[in-house]
């Protein structure tokens, strides 16, 4: 099956079909895994156990950033190539990708509280963090407020593609303002800062988080397209009745 192909709604079913299964399959497995290493990872010798909530804060906010950045994509589909899908897996992506920053929200919070000595600090990468929170929420509010499919998809797609501005703002505040957030210390070019025995685990539970959105946002792709299905066949019954 071609790439183009997916463009047609009922192929793309038959994939979304066929994929959910094993991609769920491996899922568990891989959380399984990346769950029994974490529990074997170390101490770390100044913040003891509290680092473990590494193993669910950080991929959080990767998938909280790539969910955005898929809607991003998805918004260039609807507003340029008018893909007839690009709405659907942007809506599909904005409550999981909602879901993914909460988590890194509080996870975030209870990591600071004995770090900091507070749940919570206007700092610029927690600041930026709920930013993003709030721009998912105002998306889904587009799409459940805007009766007309096709103008909702427009509407969310200009409000996601002004709000990827935040993406790298998320990214590099560390570098530009004095935060107490720490620095990139998985992807740098030093190499990572990170104890390979934590590392490693960190890295498992990573891609385990990525085949649960990629999983979710395929099982909501497929929700998305049986609701407009019904929905369609509703209208047209309701005209043949009138």
């Amino acid at each position: 099956m071609a790439i183009a192909d997916l463009a047609n709604p009922s192929r793309f079913l038959t994939l979304a079909n066929r994929s959910i299964p094993w991609l769920g399959g491996l899922t568990v497995i891989v959380f399984a895994y990346g769950i029994d290493q974490a529990m074997l990872a170390p101490d770390d010798y100044q913040q003891g156990a509290t680092v473990k909530i590494m193993f669910l804060h950080v991929p959080s906010a990767w998938l909280g950033m790539l969910g955005w950045g898929l809607m991003t994509v998805a918004a260039f589909g609807t507003l340029v190539w008018r893909h007839p899908l690009a709405d659907v897996a942007a809506k599909a992506a904005a409550p999981i990708g909602a879901a993914f920053t909460l988590l890194c929200l509080v996870t975030g919070s209870l990591w600071g509280r004995p770090e900091w000595g507070t749940y919570w600090v206007w700092d610029a990468r927690l600041t930026s963090e709920l930013v993003l929170f709030l721009l998912y929420l105002a998306v889904i509010a587009l799409w459940r407020t805007v009766e007309d499919p096709s103008r909702a998809a427009r509407a969310a797609a200009i409000l996601t593609l002004v709000g990827a501005i935040d993406l790298p703002i998320i990214k590099f505040s560390v570098d530009w303002w004095n935060t107490l957030h720490q620095g990139a210390s998985v992807f740098r070019l030093g190499g990572s800062t990170i104890y390979p025995t934590i590392l490693m685990p960190l890295l498992v539970m990573a891609v385990a988080f990525t085949l649960l959105f990629f999983t979710l946002h395929l099982a909501a792709m497929r929700n998305e397209i049986l609701r407009r299905r019904v929905r369609t066949l509703r209208l047209m019954q309701a005209n043949a009745v009138s």
